[in-house]
């Protein structure tokens, strides 16, 4: 059940790295440049949907990158206290780069 802060684009090995390791029980948050793999209708954030984990994006990054107006609905945006709080509910980390 650990939390994975995935900071890497869909091209990149950690994200399809990180992509196997998901399972249902665990969450995901997408920082820096992994905030693209949210992009709707695309195959990366199709990919994370399957997983079952629990989706969250990095909103700060997201509207850095413009992109907070084409994410895919099942991501859910966090402020840093969100993701404050989303690491104290789960206690191991995977940070995938």
């Amino acid at each position: 059940m650990p939390l994975h802060t995935l900071n890497a684009t869909p091209n990149q090995s950690a994200f399809a790295q990180c992509l196997r390791m998901l399972g249902p029980q665990d969450a995901l948050l997408l920082l820096g440049d992994g905030v693209y793999g949210a992009i709707k209708d695309t195959e990366a954030a199709k990919a994370l949907q399957n997983s079952g984990a629990e989706l969250y994006i990095l909103e700060p990054d997201a509207r850095a990158s413009g992109l907070e107006k084409r994410l895919a609905e099942c991501f859910k945006p966090l402020d840093y206290d969100g993701f404050v709080e989303l690491s104290e509910r789960f206690p191991s980390q995977q940070a995938w780069y």
